[in-house]
């Protein structure tokens, strides 16, 4: 990673928490615990390469991608990929450590076997993921830098799950949010601070659904960073879900959002950027107050229980740069397809750019937002 990390993440009851967020945001920018420093500075290659990348500069670059799931040992080893998952990435990774700040959605939990399984309303619909540790050290390989917690997958293991995955992501130096009893996120790039904090529909992690909690997050760290980036897992599942209605959605009977509202409630509290995951579909983008909104990106690195046909199987990787207050200045997209049960490659047919274009032009017509025929996203402002 390029900057040195200086946010510090200790899992407790939302209760002992102190009332005054704000503060307990200064905390967090101030705690460095050397042992955790030393960890993330040694990861080597990735870091040295984006910094050789990206020198101090006006312009910050953020890439955002889907879920992520590198394969699970429930109910079976079957649905591991070989090689420990490493050849998942294999066409993919280059692009993505070429960002000073890369995201993605992880579905499922970092552990090797046990937990407590979760118990579904409906079995028919319902996918445990438990990929097994030595699996994470690819995402430290493929140049993640933030992840997000916050969607229907985090607790399927319960308790034990979440811990190990906070544990595990703690040890190699990737920041994630979006659990409860674990503070947003905090670290600093490019001689800025970055805010980061992810919310979902789920049980255990931080609710969408509580707007004046939302803002009270973002707001608290918009206060002590110069730029924040929030993540939502909401939204209506599948490929007849891929517009925007500006409604509350529904999925099997759970609410899953108002999408749009849920979105300009987050930049309204102090957001700059906001990546959306869930419907596994990708969806529009959307400019609002010259900040970037992605309602989903769909499914990026997801093997062996994804559905992977049409709409479901193709993704973009969005690169966006803004400003160093996070204002949106433009953007790129990397169209990527998945292949046999579940790698992403490169997409050479640039099938997601089309989609993603179409969507954009119908469920935001007023805004001024143009997708080039190379990729490249830009934006007028009205």
């Amino acid at each position: 990673m390029t900057g040195l990390i200086i946010g510090c993440k200790v899992a407790q009851p939302i209760a002992e928490k102190s009332q005054n967020l704000q503060e307990d945001m200064v905390l967090a920018v101030n705690k460095k615990p050397p042992e955790l420093q030393e960890k993330i500075v040694g990861i080597d290659s990735v870091a040295e390469k984006k910094a050789a990348i990206n020198p101090l500069r006006d312009t910050i670059s953020i890439i955002g991608v889907g879920d992520i799931m590198m394969g699970t040992n429930f109910p079976s080893e079957d649905y591991l990929p070989p090689n420990n998952g490493a050849d998942l990435w294999q066409d993919v990774k280059d692009t993505l450590r070429q960002a000073d700040i890369t995201f993605g959605n992880l579905e499922g939990v970092i552990l090797n076997d046990g937990g407590e399984q979760k118990k579904c309303r409906n079995p028919d619909v319902c996918y445990l993921f438990r990929t097994p540790v030595s699996y994470a050290s690819n995402l430290v390989d493929a140049g993640f830098d933030i992840m997000s917690l916050a969607n229907n997958h985090a607790g399927d293991f319960g308790d034990t799950g979440r811990e190990s995955t906070m544990g595990v992501l703690d040890s190699l130096g990737i920041l994630y949010a979006g659990i409860l009893g674990s503070p947003p996120t905090i670290f600093e790039k490019e001689e800025l601070k970055i805010g980061f904090a992810a919310f979902a529909p789920n049980k255990g992690t931080e609710s969408i659904h509580q707007h004046d909690r939302v803002k009270e997050i973002i707001t608290g760290l918009d206060s002590v960073v110069d730029i924040v980036i929030v993540s939502f897992h909401a939204g209506a599942e599948g490929a007849e879900h891929q517009h925007i209605t500006r409604e509350t959605e529904t999925y099997y009977g759970e609410n899953r959002g108002n999408v749009y509202e849920i979105a300009r409630i987050m930049i309204d509290a102090g957001a700059d950027v906001v990546f959306g995951h869930g419907p596994h579909v990708t969806r529009g983008i959307d400019i609002y107050k010259n900040r970037f909104i992605t309602y989903s990106l769909g499914n990026f690195c997801t093997f062996g229980r994804f559905s992977l046909i049409g709409p479901k199987g193709i993704a973009p990787i969005i690169k966006i740069f803004t400003n160093r207050e996070g204002e949106f200045l433009y953007g790129d997209i990397i169209p990527i397809k998945q292949i046999g049960r579940g790698q992403p490659i490169i997409d050479r047919n640039h099938e997601v750019q089309a989609i993603l274009s179409q969507l954009t032009k119908e469920d935001f017509p007023e805004n001024g937002i143009v997708i080039g025929d190379s990729g490249r996203i830009s934006y007028i402002e009205n």
